[in-house]
C-alpha cells in the first residue's frame, strides 16, 4: 500500500513537471502580405530586371511596357490642340472695322440731329442716319454672336483634346511597373522581351519586414487573450534552433474551425480551434510557412 502511494505521487510530480516544461501556449505558422502586381497595359516588355528573391522598395521602378505607340497617340493630339488654337478667331481685330463704321454712323446721327433741330436740315436725314445706326449695330452683334460662338467650339474642341491627352499620358505613366509595396519578389511570371496583356500578372511582392504568425488557441484558451496583447514569437529552425520576437495579438476569429493537421495544441482532445494572428517585425530570419509557437 506505501509503495502504491509513493508510485501515485511520483507520476502527479512527473505530470507537473510535464506541463511547466511546456514552453508555448500555441502553434501555427509565418504569413506576410502578399501582392500581386498585374500589367496595366499591352505591350511588349522592354525591360524587366528582377528576379525571385530580391529586395524591393515601394513606388521603385522594375519593367517598362512599350510605349511607343501611345505616345506617338498623344504627339498627334498635341498638334491638333495647337492647330484648334491657331483657328480661334481674333474677336477684337475683326469686329474693329464695323465698330469704326458704328462710331462714324452715330457722329452723322448726332450731326444731323443738331441741323434738324436748327431747321438746317430735314428730319428724314435724321432718320436716315438713325436707321444706318441700328444697322450696324445689329451687325455687330451679329459679328461678335458668331465669333463667339466659334470660340466656344474651339474652346469645347481643345478641352476635349486635353483630356485625351491626359488619358494617354495616365497610359504611359502605367508603362512604368513599379513595387507598390517594399518586401521580397516571391514570384516572377515572366520575362523580358514578352507581350503582356492587360491584368496579365507579372510578379508577386511579400512585405517579408512586417509579418505575422497565424496561431490556433483552444476556446478554452480565448478568455486569456484579447486583441492588443503582447506575446512572445518564437520561430522554430529545427534541431532545437529558436528565435523570440515581441509581437502583439491583432486579430481573433469569431468563428471556430477544425484544428490543422499540422497544429498541436495545449488540449489534444481539442477538435475546434480559433486562429489568432500575431504581428512582429522580422529580423530576416523568419520565412513564410515556417512553423512558430506563441506564449503568452
Amino acid at each position: 500500500m506505501k509503495k502504491m502511494i509513493v508510485l501515485t505521487g511520483a507520476a502527479i510530480l512527473l505530470a507537473a513537471c510535464g506541463n511547466r516544461g511546456k514552453e508555448y501556449d500555441a502553434t501555427g505558422t509565418f504569413e506576410a502580405t502578399e501582392t500581386t502586381v498585374y500589367a496595366e497595359q499591352n505591350g511588349a516588355l522592354l525591360a524587366f530586371d528582377i528576379r525571385e528573391g530580391d529586395e524591393v522598395a515601394a513606388g521603385a521602378e522594375v519593367g517598362l511596357i512599350d510605349t511607343t505607340q501611345a505616345w506617338l497617340k498623344m504627339q498627334q493630339l498635341i498638334v491638333t490642340r495647337e492647330v484648334y488654337q491657331s483657328q480661334k478667331p481674333d474677336l477684337e481685330r475683326q469686329v474693329a472695322a464695323t465698330r469704326q463704321q458704328l462710331a462714324k454712323a452715330k457722329q452723322e446721327q448726332q450731326r444731323y440731329k443738331e441741323l434738324v433741330a436748327d431747321g438746317a436740315a430735314p428730319s428724314k436725314m435724321f432718320d436716315d442716319a438713325t436707321s444706318q445706326v441700328q444697322v450696324l449695330q445689329r451687325q455687330l452683334d451679329a459679328q461678335i454672336s458668331a465669333l463667339s460662338k466659334s470660340t466656344r467650339s474651339l474652346d469645347r474642341q481643345m478641352a476635349a483634346t486635353d483630356v485625351q491627352v491626359n488619358q494617354l499620358q495616365d497610359q504611359l505613366q502605367k508603362c512604368h511597373i513599379v513595387t507598390p509595396t517594399a518586401g521580397t519578389v516571391l514570384e516572377k511570371y515572366v520575362e523580358r522581351g514578352e507581350f503582356v496583356a492587360i491584368g496579365k500578372p507579372l510578379f508577386k511582392v511579400a512585405d517579408t519586414r512586417q509579418m505575422f504568425m497565424r496561431a490556433y488557441f483552444t476556446s478554452s484558451q480565448l478568455m486569456d487573450i484579447k486583441v492588443g496583447q503582447p506575446v512572445t514569437v518564437y520561430a522554430d529552425f529545427g534541431d532545437g534552433q529558436k528565435r523570440d520576437y515581441e509581437g502583439t495579438i491583432i486579430w481573433i476569429s469569431s468563428r471556430s474551425e477544425f484544428t490543422p493537421k499540422t497544429i498541436l495544441t495545449n488540449d489534444e482532445r481539442a477538435d475546434l480551434v480559433y486562429a489568432v494572428k500575431v504581428a512582429f517585425q522580422n529580423d530576416g530570419y523568419v520565412k513564410i510557412g515556417m512553423y512558430g509557437e506563441v506564449r503568452l
